[in-house]
């Protein structure tokens, strides 16, 4: 199935059930791999908004983000998705986004 087809799909879905979690996620990634980054960027940040505790939202708009430089951005992200993460317990997520944190640390 071709980007194209799967993100009109997803827009189709989504207009049955825009609160869909995962199908707005979804929608973010097909945005990103049409190399519409404005419109990718712009539905995770609704998604983080939307669903506060859909960890894996934080660890992708983070990268996103650095792939823009836009590293204030990234360690903001990074930070609240650290603190979904440790209100769920979720250790690997946790460990995923300290380690990008640790990397920004480096790279600056």
């Amino acid at each position: 199935m071709e980007t194209d087809d799967r993100l009109t799909m997803i827009q189709d879905m989504l207009k049955k059930d825009p609160t869909d979690d995962f199908l707005n996620y979804a929608l973010a990634l097909e945005y990103y791999k049409l190399d519409q980054f404005k419109e990718a960027i712009e539905s995770l940040e609704k998604l983080a908004e939307q669903s506060p505790d859909y960890l894996g939202t934080y660890y992708q708009l983070g990268q996103w983000y650095e792939e823009l430089e836009d590293f204030e951005k990234a360690i903001a992200i990074y930070k609240a998705g650290k603190a979904v993460a440790e209100k769920q317990n979720d250790q690997k997520t946790l460990g995923e986004l300290e380690e990008a944190l640790m990397f920004i640390d480096d790279w600056e």
